[in-house]
Formats: C-alpha cells, structure tokens, sequence
C-alpha cells in the first residue's frame, strides 16, 4: 500500500509547496465573505495534509500546515511579512509583569511560607531565582503539570511579588491601561476577523460529534473513503490490557501495541487502523468486546479520515492561536473577547462557554491544548480573568456534574482551573458576593451525596470500588470550597457579610446532615458479624476539617457574623436535639445533699455517635465569643447567650449542649475499658481517629472545649453528678462502703477492673477540664503558647527529627503548623551524623511545664514520657515526683471553672479514693487512680496558690480548697480528712513510688498555709513550719544515706561471690585454657604477617627473597567447629568469596566483548574497561561442609520454588548463596593455600644467577624448542626413529626436559577446589557456561587476581593510607587467598596450555618468531602481564633442572616488566608540554639517565619532539607514573611469598618511594636497570618502538592511556537539588518523541539521564524485556548501578535483573534528614559525607552485598520487579 502511495503524495506535497501564503492572503483581503473564503480553503487543503495514512509524520504535516494554512492567515493579520509584522508588534508591546509560564510534568516549583498568600501560589525555577524568596523559608515541590507561575500577580504574595525579570518599570503607572491602543485600526480590524473564524472553526470542529459527516461549510466536493479506528484513553482498563487487546484485535507486535497504548495514554486517543470502514469497524468490535467484560469497554469510533484531519488541524489552530498572542497584549485582549463575546443561541453560547461544557467529551490532548490556551489568554489578562471566571462559577454546578460523569483525571479536567480564580482574594470575594459562590458549591456538595437515612443525615452503604471512586471525585468540591475561604477579607461589605452567612447556613445544613451519623450500638455476647462502614465519614470528616477551622476565621473576624453565626449554630442544634428528651424518661440523681434532674441514659445500651459537627463548631464559636469579649461589650445584642447563662430552662440548658461530647467522650473511656471489644476493628479505628492529630481539631479538643462551656455555666456538682451517670460509676460513689461491700463478696474480677478503668477514665477527663486552658479563648493564652507545649511535651517523649515533629502537630489549611517560630524557644538542635538524623531535644528548662496528663498524649506516648521525665529527674538527683505544672488563668467566660476542683461531689470522690487506698482493700483501687486524684489534689492547690499570690486587698478569696480538705468527713462515719489520709499513706510501704509527690503535696499545703497566715500575720506558725521541713529534710538524707551503704555492701558481696565461682570454673578446666592461649598466640602470629625479622632488610622477590621461617596456620570451620591445619596434603578448606565483573576502574565504558565465546582475554588494555573483582567475607569452611550446605540450599530452592514464585536475594541457578555466618552474598569459594612457591621451592638454588640478558636468552630457547616440540605433536607421525631423530637435532638447550611432569603436591579435595573457583571465575567474567578444560580458565584466574589487587591499591591511595597499613582482617585474607590461588592454579591446568600462555605473554615484550599479531606496549596494562608471567612461569621452570632458580626467573621477569612500563609512561607523556620547569643546572644522575633514555626512544621513534621537556620533569612524571605499578606489585609479591612487609611501609604519609624500591629489589634509580642490561634493552626498545601503532600514536592518529591512571569518582552533583529537578524536568523520553518522562533517573556513574519505569523504553536484554535503567547497568556498569530517582530523591542500587534496594540519597534538608518521595518540600543541598560514602561502596564493589543485606532485611524488597525500572 505504502508504495502505491508514494508517488501521489510527492505530487500532492510538490502542488502543496507551490501555494503561496501572500496570494491566498491577498484574495482574502479582497473578499467579500472571509468566512466561506477561508472555510473553502481550509476544506480544500486541510484533508490533503493531515491524515494520509496510517501513521502520522508530524514534522511533515507541521511545516505543510504552517505553509498552505497557517502562513496565509499570519500574512493577512500583519498585511506584510509575518517575520517583520511580528518583530514590530513585539517592539511596541510592553513586556509582561505576569509570568505565566506553563508547569511541565515533573518541572520544579516553589512556594514561598513566609510571603505567599496561600500554598496553591507558587514560582518557576527561573523566577524563583531572581526573587527575593530564596532567602526566605520556601518549599520545592514538582508539578503534576498545569498550573502556572504566579511571579507578578501582587495578590499571590505578601511581598515581593515581582522577580528581577518581571519588575515594573518605576514609571510604570499601576492602572490597566488598554492594550489595544499599541495596535493600527487595521490590524485590530484583521486580527479580530481571522480570530473570530479560526476560533470559531476550531471550536465547531473539537465539539463536533458526528463520525462520518463533516460540518456543512468543510465538505468537499470528491471525498475519500478511507476510514480510522480511533482508540480512546480511559482511566479504568490498566496498560497490560490494552497492549492486549490491540495485539488481538489489530494483530501486531507487542512493541507496536505498547507503542499505541503509550500514545493513548499520553494524548488521549491513537488511530489503531486505517482503512475502509468494514475493515476499521472489525477491529472496533473485537476491542469492545474484549475489554467490556469487567467493566465498561474500552471507547473506540471509527471516524472519517477528513474529520481526523480537521481536528488535528482545529488543536494545531489553538496551539498556534496561543504563540501569536505572545507577540502582543493587544492580540490576546483580542482572543479574549472573541472568546467571551455571547453567540447568537444567548446564555452558554460564547466559544469558551461551549469549550468548557464539553470539556468532558474531548479527549485528554485537546483538552491540554485548550487549557494552555486559557491559560496563557484569559488568565494573563486580568480584565478577562474576572468575566472568565464570572462565566466559570455560573457554570460551577454543570462542569462538576460532567467532571463527575467523566473518569479522567482532575489534573486534565476544567474543572481544574478553580484553583486560578478562587485562590485570588479579590476574585473569590467578588465570586462570593456576586455569585453566591460559596453556597453554590456546599449545595452541588451535597446533591452528589444523596443516600440518607431516616433521620436525614448521611448514610454511607459499603464502600465499592466505584463509589470510592466518585467520593474522591466529590470530595475535589471541599478543595474548592477551601480556596475560597483561604484567604480571609480585611474588609467586609454588606454583601459579602450577608452572602457568607448565607453560605454558612448552607454549611450548617451540610454538617446537619453529619451530625449523628454512622451511630453505633454496644455488641453483647457475640461478636459482630460484619464491619459496619465507618471510612467514608472520617474521610469526609477530615477533608472538612479545615473547612471548618476556616469558616471560625472568618466568623472571628467580624462581631456582627460572628454573633449572627452564634445564632444559626444554635438554632440548628436545637432542630438537632428536637424530640431529644421524648421517650427518655427524666431521673433525679443525688449526692452530698445536692441533686439534679437528667435523663435516663446508657452508653452502653443505647445508640450512640462519634460524629457530632455543630456542636463543635457551636464549641468553636462560643471560645470565639470569649476571646473576643463580644459578651461584655454588646450585652443586648446577646438574649441568647444570656438566656443560657442565667436561665437553664431554655430548651438547649448546658446539660443539654454537654449531653453529646459527654456520650462521645464516656464511649472512648468503655472502649479502653474493653467493653466495645466485639464491635471489631471498625471501632478502634473510629476512636483511634477520633484523638488522631488529623481530626482532633475538630472532634476531641471541640468536645472538650464544649464540656468547659457546659461546667463553667453549671453547678460543678450537678455536673460530676450528671458525669457519673453517664460514666455508669453513680452507684459506686453515692453508696457509702462500697469498697468493703466489694470486699466481702469478692466478685466478677472483669468487672472490678472495668470499673477501675472507668473511673481512671473519669478522673482524667476532670484533669483535663480543669487544666486544658491553652486554647486562646478558653484561657488567657496566645497561639504561640498552645504550640510551644504540644512541643513540649512531645519532646518530652523522646528527642525527635524535625519531620516527626511536624507529624505530631496539627497543619492548617496552609500546610503550616507554626513549629518553626517557637522551637528554638523550646528546644536544642543536634546535627547528624554520617547515617540517622538531626534531632530537637527538649531544653532542661522547659521541663517544669510537662504535664504527665497532657490530653494529646496517646496511653503508650504517656507511660513513656512519665518513664522519660522521671528518669532525667534521677539523673539530676532530684526527687521524682512529677506535680502538675503552674496554669495560665482562665478566661472570664470559663472563669468558674475551676470550682469543680472544690466542689462537693469531687472533694467526695477523692476522699473514697484515698479511703480505699488507706483500707488497701483488695482489687477495688488502683495505683493509676491514686495518682490522678494526687495531681487533681495538687492542681487545686497551685490554683490557690494563684489565687493568694494574685489577690487584691479587698477580695474575698472563694477558693478555700486547703479548709475542705483538712475537715473530716461528715458525722456518721467520721472519716479522717483527706490531709490526714495523705499522711498516713506517706508511709505505706506499697506506695514507693507515689512517696515524692505525696511529700510535694504535703508541702505546697504547707506554703499555702503559711500564705494564708502572712496575709492575717502571725510570724511563729512560719518558723515553726520550717523547723519542720528541714528537720523531715535532714531525717530524707539520713534515710537515703543509709539506703546506698546498704546497696553498696550488697553489690561487693555478689561480686565477690562471682569471682570466686569463676576461680573454680577455671580450675576445674585446666587444660581447656591451656589450649586456648597457646592458639591465641598462634592466629595473632598468623594475623602479623609472620614474624617480624628484624635488623635486615625484607626482600620480597628474587633470589635474595627473605627467607620467612614456616607458619602453622590453624582454622576454625564456621559449619562444623572442628579445627584443622591449612597444608598442601590435608582436606581442602575454603572462604565464601563473591566474583563479579567490575567497571569501577574502566577507563572506556564503551566497550564491550561482542563473541565472548572467541574472545580472548590475555592482555588486558590499560583502559580496565571490564575486569573480575573477586571479593570475600573471611570466613571459612571445610569444603565438603560447603558442598553439602550448597546442596542443601539448592534443594531448598527448588521445593521453594514449587510453592511460590517469588525472587530471593540470591540467585542459586547461578551458584549463588548466602555465606552460613554473616548472610552475605556468594557465588563462589576460594580454597585456602600455603605460599605455593615454597611448595615447589625446595629444588637446587645454586649462588651464580644468569644476569637478565643471559637470562632472556636461555628463556627464549627454551620456548623455541617447546614450539618446535608442540609442532611435532600436532603432525601425524609415520614412523617413530625420525622423531627420534628430530629430537636429537633439537639442541635442547642444557638442563631442559620437556617430557618431565611434575607431580602435583595438593591433595585431590584442594585439587577440586582449585578448579571449581577457577571455573566460577571464568564463567562470571565471560559471561560463559563453565567449562574446566577452557584454555581461557587459568587467563581470567590471573586476571582477577590483578583487578583486585589494583582496585585495592586505589582505595587506599584515595584514602591515603598506608599500603600495608592495618587492611580489614576480610581484605587481607580475601588476597592473601585470592593471590595464592592464582599461583598454585596451574598445577590443575594441562602443562603445555599454560606454557602457551606464557610464550604470548613473554613474546610481547621479547619478540620471537611465532607471534605477530601481539598488541603494542600501548595498549597492554602491565600489571596484569605481570602477575600472568610471575604465575605461569613455573610451568617452564619446572622442567628446567639446569640450576635457574624460580626466584631469579621472578626477578628477571619484574625487572623487565617495569622497564617496558617506563618507557611505556615516557612514550605517553613525552608529548605533553612541561608544566613548572624547574632549571636544575646540575642535573642529578636520574634526570640525566632518563633524558638520555628518552633521546633513545625518541630516535627509535623516529619522531624528533619540539622541545624536550626538562629532566626533572620526566623523572618526576616516571616516579608519578610507576607509583601505582610498584605498590601493586608489593602486594602481589607479599601475598604470594609470604615475605612480611618491612615497618616503614606501614606508616602513612610519606611516598615511601625508597622503600618500595628495596622491598621490591629494584635499584631506586630505576634507570639503572637500562644501564645494567643496555645492550639487549637497545634490541627491545627498538622492537617496541617499531609497532605501527605506536608511530600511529605518536602522530597523533590514536589515543592512549597516559599514566599514573585517574581515579574514577562518581559524577559532581548540584549543590542544591533543585537544579537537578530543573535538569529533569526538560528531559524528554528518548524514544516517545518529545514527550516528558515520568520517572527520569540520573546514573551516578556516568551521569546519562534514563527514562525509567516506563514501556517506551523497555529494550531486550537476553531474551528479557528490561527497563532503561537495568539496560543501562549492562552497557555502563557490567551489571551493577547506581542511579538518583530525580523525583522521588532516592538513590537506586541495581545488580544483574532480580537484584535491587532503594538506599538513603546524600541530599539533606537543614534539619538532617533526606526527603523520598519530595513529600516534605524542604530545600535540599548535598552532604558531601554521604555521597563520599556511596562512592566509597562502589570502590570497593560492595553494591552487590549492600542489595543482599538490604533484600534480606526486608523482604518486600523481594518482590518488586527491579529489572522493569
């Protein structure tokens, strides 16, 4: 099909190009009719551009519209040239002081705490940066997309609301001045035309619905059938289904299909095919019916291909519509009105009208693309923004019905747009007044809740999926209800008062509606059979929260709302309490002599409810009236209020107003006594909600508050007595000797202990009556007060982090909770450390204020604050009572509250506690309520220690609490006082505890008294009273010294007692000890490398190697425990070791082995690109107890498997495990060995050595004649005397036997290992199946031995520390082992392989006749061509009996190694430029010896440099270069001889360059080694400096590593996060053109940004679909990352597909603590520390490990699909 297409297209597009913009603008300007001129050229191209085939070509049809279409009417609006139209319209144009700027998914935005209005106003990056808000407290967040920049709107900030961009001009007057007046008549005239028809088109064209026809005006005379089947996006089917679905229905690949659902989702609709119309209408059925079984199906049209082709083209005219508004204000005040301006159908006809009503019908692009437009026209015109938003609010109740009949999300709705007008102050209060706005919106609130119950209030049915649904739909309305009210008015008009109360009585009908519902009944005797629905009421209930927190701002502001809202609050409460008392039947209830009259009522019986909204709003508003003395100053405006106050026979009497939070409260008291139990979950979590720091606000401190109101306007006895009734606890206190009835009937234990509680309950709801006067209104206090001692005494729990604090406090509708302003007041800030965070402890001073009953605190947060307080109390050596704290007064309104402390029935319930408490008397009291009526007896006497302190002259005082206590009681039983009964208990050997605050009160008791006396002054009671402290004072000190003698004594008895036992254990066991002192010397001998020799110097190579006596080594296995000595014949013993290919050191991440089956890895390249780190935890087994552990893992495993599919951090089919001992993750081990060169060390050594040449040359013929043998082997043989012959021709050189085979010394179970880690580490580093035959095995064995050694040497040359300083014990044995290994490796090889090997190694530095193709001395890392000619070696030595001793062949092999790496560092910084030259007149011998070395290369080179670079300076490069080689190769000899490390190594600091030198026994002019050999070092520089390669190097056609390496680090970070959010947010998706991504993850490592999480850019990998992040692992970290989740600001550890952790980012806020997910919003800035601790594990290849411990830790770690990220 495509290439019928072909050439007719080119044709169309040649016609296409050919139209001239200028003439069809010029017919235009001449036509009579505009509108059917332009609509007929529309109708005429449109269809030829857009929609040609089944795949759109954006960028095609894009630049054809802007030259047939869009030109024509750019050149009709300007009448020139747009290009110069334009520039001029921008020149006359004053720039915008609005922003505007669109937010793109993901971008960074920020709102200021401390100057914006509301937390909705927020700022672009850049404007943020020019503003004055950056040293402010500001909050960083990401946008969902949407939204715009407030940067210039004066109402969004408090201050600066201009950026430096966006400033106005000084003489700049503030009035709008019209925009129009910059434009000529003719353009205005124009620009309105072309606006007018192309809105208009683009208008008709989005709304239209039919599918087959167009609009009449845009038919076209030969129409083509070509048809597409349009998919639509909905929110309901997931991705999985979609992908398919297509693939069923339009059969394509799953690529194609994830392609088209990534698309749908993106804009909202894709054509799926494209066809004839029998063909697409097929595709269409299969989808309907395949998505439509659950829920409903998936929307498909199938729509004419012109009808595409012109809304394409109606979204490219919005788009474009919105750039040219750009260039002038007078063109976008011309959209604006073409917008608004009223069509001919009247109301609802005007074309944003008709956009905004079906906005529910377009799909998700469109939407977006009108949105824009609004916003960037109506919303950037503030004349239009307020007739916009006029037409939004009169269209408010049929935009929310359609956005709640639609699934999209709100972000993509109109709906959305609210948040632009109602957070403006002006705009909401002209809404409000004008629109009735805020009743418009509680009254479409509430006709979507519409299920009531009998009683009218709200009834939830069970929550279903669907109605979640729409609930969160509803509950969008309460937002906007919030942003109306979020900014309060300074000023109130008429109008605006009148229209509040207005909405506020439909919010009073709202919470009418709440009031009550979800009522519950007590279950008795079974438990209930189904949780009742209780979710959907707190959810509501916590969305209003604010609401109505808010609704009491606005009323505080203005005496005349606040008074009229007083009424209809009270007003509504009644019609609540109307037909309340019927059926109730009153009851007298009396105590003392005082009685009272209530109603018959059980909590536990009856129905009763924890929602009760208007009484607590009415609670709100009375605190309200207090605080604001409206009371004292209109008294007649108040009949109400007063008919309360002074006639409680109004129908809503203060019994009445308390008889529901009374309920409310007495139910959470029952169901902590456990009487609620069968009422299941639903309850618990109701009442847990009910106190939760989210709802309390308005729920339990409101009914609080409401029982204050109730006592303060109440006799305190009738009160308690009505409080006992409700408690259930009336019969208890009004019968006399109820604890001795209890006593002698002993009866049900549950109930005594129910009771208990209850009363407990009772006592501290008193407490809290009485002390809870820190709201502002209820006591004298102001709101910096009531948040400094929730602080308190939330510290007082424990230190806390800043955002754990922030949790416990209540947040207003500004997300703020004041914190910040008084926590310094309050509380010390400790900054981190490297891991936890910043902690706020409480200031020793602020512990006087601690209340142990603070009402906040939950059961567990009080037992644990009293633990704390006391235990600070000890440490100060203070007493540990904890007396209630000095109170604030009350407010005159509340004044008479503090009677109850003194009323009769409450001095009755303390003395029956205490009476019980003196008889002791079984199960009936309880210690918790001693100490309640303790601090109730001490509350009332600091409060008349207030009241003495603060008297007037005249007063009389009436609180005489100290008289009423110190009576006894009343005369039939003539109990003691309370004061006597405090005395007696004083002493009661049960009450240690209680013992200090009993003094306390006995005291304060006496300082009052002594008060009372000063003011009737009588001066000898005071002395006396002193006398008497200090005599108790002084008898307290004797008593407590005695008491610690006592202790003292008893503690040196036990200990006394316990040495003596351990004497006796130790004779007993004689020989045991014995034993383990001698291995303690023996492994502390092992650890020290060996035995010191002293007064010589420590060779470690060579036949001078110092000769270190034998060590036993003895171990321990960590599976069995039994102990075994490490030799060559004993069974094998191994260490968990962990192999893995490593990137760390690479210099060129790039490559990668493309056929690792033929690749071959002998020479490394100096760029590491890819090595083998073998790692290990150090402990060790047997290795027959390994295997059988193995199996046993493997076995587990696969049973594991049949039951459940899930990951486990290990992967076993890779021969992973978990090391028995310390978990951590293994692949692999390595057996433990002795020196392996002393094993095969003890043959002749005789004193004269050949020299290096010598030595060449005999290694060289030797090799000849093994090639020559190995020729003969691979030739038939005919006849068996030649080869005899051959043989003899050979002139063997002396002492060589190429038949001879050494026997293996290692017994077969170290055999075995030696080839299973060998294997393992082939197979790991190729990527390959194992295979112990593989010429390559013993290559990568060496291999990994060199990686490992340098990546260590890196780490401590990082770190600075000594080479041979204290290494971790793991590290040392992981090399110690590794090393020895790799030397005793090829005693389990076949001979002639590695002798093989060894002949290429040596070939590519002393070339022979065999091998040509060796890479040059550049690309060649020496250090692994070391340790691979240093361990293959002994494969030729040991056929050698001629006297060469394997020391000297060491010796000579490192010597020419190091010469081949000098000059491999001189030929790569020759060609540098001298930095410091440095004139040394007198050039010291080494500088001479490396010029003239140099002069020689650079001969052989042929390459004559410039200038040569000073002597000095080459040396210095030489030393600097080598550096890393030598201490590599320390290592590599001490771990493989065994030769201790001599002391000055050891220390940190200096180069140790010297030392290096003699260790090693090279000469520390390393020249000299040139000198000694110059003859055969001419011939091998020169063959090294032929290599065409280094010629092409040298000429600068090739790069090369130059030397010492960099030390790879991870990327540098931002120093402030947000400019890494800012560098996301432009990121787009790779591969979905231009789209944003969603979860943009940076790799640390090279820091390429990835497209994370998502299908579009899913690759395969290894026959596995994979995401970009795990691809990314592969290609840059040989299967190991780590990478920063830009938005969710966490870091990213990945290894292989399965394995993965999310790890703590290095970003901190000010207070210490890192912020995933963004949620918090506090700037962040990197700590350096944290981040050098994650690159510090990835030197030292410890992600992998880190992922193990972390999975294994938490195990829904497991389960996440880590290779899909």
């Amino acid at each position: 099909m495509a290439s019928e297409l072909e050439p007719e297209v080119q044709a169309l597009d040649r016609s296409l190009l050919e139209c001239s913009a200028e003439e069809t603008a010029g017919k235009w300007l001449q036509a009579t009719d505009l509108t059917r001129e332009v609509y007929q050229h529309l109708a005429h191209y449109v269809p030829k551009i857009y929609c040609r085939g089944p795949n759109p070509f954006p960028q095609k049809e894009d630049m054809l519209a802007h030259q047939v279409l869009l030109g024509p009417m750019e050149w009709y609006l300007c009448g020139e040239d747009p290009e110069l139209g334009f520039s001029k319209l921008e020149q006359t144009n004053k720039p915008s002081h609005l922003c505007g700027r669109v937010f793109k998914v993901g971008e960074p935005t920020y709102s200021c705490r401390d100057c914006a209005v509301d937390p909705t106003c927020v700022l672009c990056m850049e404007c943020f940066l020019g503003s004055i808000h950056r040293d402010h407290r500001y909050r960083m967040t990401t946008s969902g997309g949407g939204g715009f920049c407030d940067c210039g709107d004066t109402e969004a900030w408090k201050e600066g609301p201009h950026c430096q961009k966006h400033e106005l001009n000084t003489y700049e007057t503030e009035e709008e001045e019209d925009p129009l007046v910059h434009l000529s008549e003719d353009v205005i005239a124009r620009t309105y035309n072309i606006f007018a028809i192309m809105f208009q088109y683009a208008v008709e064209i989005l709304t239209w619905e039919k599918e087959s026809e167009l609009p009449p005006d845009l038919e076209m005379i030969e129409k083509s059938d070509t048809y597409y089947c349009m998919l639509f996006n909905d929110e309901v089917h997931t991705y999985e289904q979609v992908i398919y679905t297509l693939q069923k229905a339009v059969n394509c690949t799953q690529k194609e299909a994830i392609g088209f659902a990534t698309t749908v989702d993106r804009d909202g609709r894709r054509s799926v095919r494209y066809g004839e119309f029998q063909y697409c209408e097929q595709a269409k059925s299969i989808i309907v019916r395949n998505t439509s079984r659950q829920t409903k199906p998936l929307k498909v049209q199938v729509m004419h291909s012109s009808i595409v082709a012109h809304q394409n083209f109606g979204l490219k005219v919005l788009s474009w519509l919105g750039s040219i508004i750009g260039y002038s204000d007078g063109l976008r005040r011309i959209l604006c009105q073409v917008g608004l301006q009223e069509g001919p159908d009247g109301e609802n006809s005007s074309l944003v009208d008709r956009l905004m009503l079906s906005d529910s019908k377009l799909w998700k692009g469109a939407r977006s693309v009108y949105h824009q437009l609004f916003m960037s026209s109506l919303l950037m015109d503030l004349k239009y923004k307020k007739l916009f938003a006029v037409r939004f609010a009169k269209n408010y109740q049929q935009l929310q019905r359609d956005f709640m009949e639609d699934d999209h999300e709100r972000a993509v709705s109109v709906t959305a747009l609210s948040v632009q007008f109602f957070t403006a102050p002006t705009l909401a209060r002209m809404l409000i007044t004008e629109e009735n706005l805020m009743t418009i919106i509680i009254k479409t609130f509430m006709d979507h809740l519409r299920h009531r119950d009998v009683q009218g209030r709200f009834q939830f049915e069970r929550y279903t999926a669907l109605q979640a649904f729409k609930f969160r739909r509803v509950q969008s309305l309460i937002l906007d209800l919030k942003y109306v009210l979020i900014s309060k008015p300074t000023e109130w008009s008429d109008g605006l008062r009148q229209k509040f109360l207005e909405g506020f009585d439909a919010f009073l009908e709202l919470l009418k509606c709440m009031q009550g519902m979800d009522p519950i009944t007590r279950q008795v005797g079974q438990h209930i059979e189904m949780e009742p629905e209780w979710e959907a009421a707190f959810t509501l209930q916590m969305k209003l929260t604010h609401v109505i927190s808010m609704i009491q701002d606005w009323c505080a502001l203005d005496e005349k709302v606040l008074i009229e809202a007083y009424k209809k609050c009270l007003a509504v409460l009644t019609q609540c309490h109307g037909g309340f008392t019927d059926g109730e039947q009153p009851v007298t209830l009396s105590i003392c002599g005082h009685s009272v009259e209530t109603i018959r009522y059980c909590v536990s019986k009856e129905k009763v409810s924890i929602h009760l909204p208007v009484s607590r709003l009415l609670a709100g508003l009375h605190v309200l009236l207090s605080k604001s003395e409206v009371a004292y100053k209109f008294p007649e405006l108040l009949p109400l209020i007063f008919v309360i106050f002074l006639y409680t026979q109004s129908e809503l009497s203060p019994p009445m107003l308390i008889e529901h939070p009374l309920r409310c409260l007495v139910l959470c008291a029952q169901v902590h006594a456990g009487m609620w139990r069968r009422n299941g979950f639903s309850l618990v979590n109701q009442i847990y909600y009910y106190h939760n720091v989210k709802c309390r606000r308005e729920m339990f401190d409101k009914d609080i508050v409401m029982l204050q109101t109730g006592v303060s306007m109440m006799d305190p006895n009738h009160f308690l007595m009505i409080m006992l009734s409700r408690f259930e606890l009336y019969q208890i206190f009004s019968t006399p000797d109820y604890g001795k009835k209890i006593s002698s009937e002993t009866p049900h234990k549950d109930l005594v202990q129910q009771n208990n509680t209850l009363i407990e309950e009772m006592l501290y709801l008193i407490i809290m009556l009485v002390g809870e006067r820190f709201s502002p209104g209820v006591g004298q206090v102001n709101a910096t007060d009531e948040i400094k001692r929730e602080i308190i005494h939330q510290l007082s729990i424990k230190p806390m982090a800043h955002s754990e604090l922030v949790k416990s406090l209540p947040e207003d509708e500004n997300k703020e909770t004041g914190m910040e302003s008084v926590i310094e007041a309050v509380a010390h800030f400790k900054k981190p450390g490297l891991t936890g965070r910043g902690m706020y402890e409480l200031k020793p001073e602020c512990a006087k204020e601690f209340n142990l009953y603070f009402y906040h605190f939950s059961r567990a947060e009080q037992s644990k604050a009293e633990e704390a307080q006391r235990k600070l109390k000890r440490q100060n050596k203070e007493d540990t009572a904890l007396p209630p704290p000095v109170l604030p007064p009350f407010c005159p309104l509340f004044a008479s509250l503090v009677n109850i402390l003194q009323s009769d029935v409450m001095l009755l319930i303390m003395r029956t506690v205490l009476q019980w408490t003196v008889e002791h008397s079984g199960h009936i009291w309880s210690e918790s309520m001693l100490q309640r009526v303790l601090h109730l007896i001490g509350m009332a006497l600091q409060e008349e220690k207030q009241h003495l302190e603060n008297v007037m002259e005249e007063h009389v005082i009436t609180f005489t609490f100290t008289q009423k206590i110190s009576k006894p009681g009343e005369a039939p039983n003539n109990s003691p006082s309370i004061l006597a009964m405090l005395e007696t208990l004083q002493n009661a050997p049960y009450l240690e505890v209680h013992k200090d605050m009993i003094k306390w009160i006995l005291k304060t008791f006496n300082a009052i008294k002594k008060l009372r006396e000063s003011s009737s002054t009588s001066p000898v009671a005071e002395t006396e009273g002193t006398i008497m402290e200090e005599s108790s004072r002084d008898k307290d000190k004797a008593e407590r010294k005695r008491k610690a003698e006592i202790a003292r004594l008893r503690r040196e008895k036990i200990m006394a007692q316990m040495s003596e036992m351990q004497r006796h254990f130790i004779d007993e066991n004689k020989e045991l000890f014995q034993q383990t002192l001698e291995l303690d010397s023996s492994v502390s001998a092992v650890l020290d490398n060996g035995p010191v020799v002293s007064d010589m110097t420590l060779t470690a190579l060579g036949p001078a190697q110092t000769r270190v006596p034998e060590q036993r080594q003895c171990v321990t296995c960590i599976l069995c425990q039994e102990e075994q000595e490490v030799n060559a014949e004993s069974k094998a013993m191994v260490l968990a070791a962990f192999v893995q290919r490593s990137t760390v050191l690479s210099k060129d991440r790039s490559k990668f082995i493309q056929d690792p089956e033929n690749y071959d890895p002998l020479f490394m390249h100096p760029d590491l690109s890819c090595g083998i780190h073998t790692g290990s935890c150090g402990h060790i087994m047997h290795a027959h107890c390994w295997q059988r552990y193995f199996d046993s893992v493997q076995a587990k495993e696969q049973r594991r498997q049949q039951r459940l599919r899930l990951h486990t951090s290990y992967d076993v089919e890779n021969g992973e495990f978990l090391c028995p001992l310390c978990e951590c993750l293994s692949n692999t081990v390595i057996p433990l060995l002795l020196p392996p060169r002393n094993v095969f060390h003890g043959r002749l050594n005789f004193s004269d050595q050949p020299n290096l040449t010598q030595w060449i040359r005999t290694i060289s013929q030797q090799i000849k004649a093994l090639q020559v043998l190995r020729k003969e082997e691979s030739t038939p043989i005919t006849a068996s005397s030649k080869n005899l012959e051959n043989m003899d021709e050979l002139h063997l050189p002396e002492g060589f036997r190429p038949d001879f085979h050494p026997k293996n010394p290692y017994s077969e179970s170290i055999k075995e290992m030696l080839a299973t880690f060998g294997t393992a580490t082939y197979k790991v580093g190729l990527k390959v199946h194992p295979n112990e035959e593989d010429p390559r095995v013993p290559i990568m064995c060496w291999s990994s031995c060199a990686y490992t050694i340098q990546s260590i040497e890196r780490i401590l040359s990082d770190e600075d520390k000594p080479l041979f300083g204290p290494l971790p014990c793991r590290l040392d044995d992981c090399l110690r082992s590794l090393t020895r290994f790799a030397g005793a490796h090829w005693t389990v090889v076949s001979l002639s392989v590695v002798q093989g090997h060894f002949c290429k190694l040596f070939a590519s530095l002393v070339p022979g006749d065999n091998h040509r193709d060796l890479p040059c001395i550049l690309d060649i890392d020496m250090f692994h061509l070391l340790v691979g000619l240093v361990l293959a070696f002994p494969s030729l030595q040991c056929q050698d009996f001629s006297g060469i001793s394997l020391g000297t062949g060491d010796l000579h092999i490192f010597h020419l190694v190091t010469m081949a790496h000098i000059v491999q560092i001189l030929l790569t910084s020759c060609t540098e430029k001298s930095g410091m030259d440095q004139e040394n007149a007198a050039g010291k011998e080494e500088e001479l010896a490396v010029l003239a070395l140099c002069k020689m290369i650079q001969q052989y080179t042929g390459s004559a440099l410039k200038e040569m670079p000073s002597g000095w300076h080459l040396w210095r490069n030489v030393k600097a270069g080598i550096m890393p080689f030598l201490r590599c190769s320390a290592l590599f000899f001490h771990y493989l001889n065994g030769v201790p490390s001599p002391p000055e190594i050891q220390a940190s600091g200096t180069s140790h360059f010297e030392h290096l030198c003699n260790y090693l026994s090279l000469p520390s002019n390393l020249l000299c080694l040139f000198q000694e050999n110059k003859e055969i070092m001419k011939l091998l520089i020169e063959s090294w400096c032929h290599n065409i390669e280094v010629k092409r190097y040298l000429e600068g056609e090739r790069d090369a590593i130059s030397y010492p390496r960099e030390s790879n680090k991870l990327i540098d970070l931002p120093e402030d996060y947000s400019s890494l959010i800012n560098q996301a947010s432009n990121f787009s998706c790779p591969k979905s053109g231009g789209d944003k991504s969603r979860a943009p993850t940076m790799c640390l490592v090279c820091g390429t940004l990835l497209c994370s999480q998502s299908y579009c850019c899913q690759t395969e990998l290894e026959g596995e679909d994979v995401g970009a992040c795990t691809a990314h692992t592969y290609s840059c970290g040989s299967g190991v990352g780590i990478f920063l989740r830009v938005r969710e600001c966490q870091v990213l550890f990945l290894a292989g597909k399965t394995k993965g952790c999310f790890y703590s980012p290095p970003y901190l806020d000010d207070y210490g603590e890192t912020d995933q997910g963004l949620r918090r919003g506090n700037p962040l800035h990197l700590c350096r520390e944290r981040f050098k601790k994650i690159q510090k594990l990835w030197h030292q290849h410890s992600i992998t490990e880190e992922i193990g411990h972390a999975q294994e830790a938490n195990q829904t770690l497991v389960g996440i699909d880590w290779q899909h990220l």
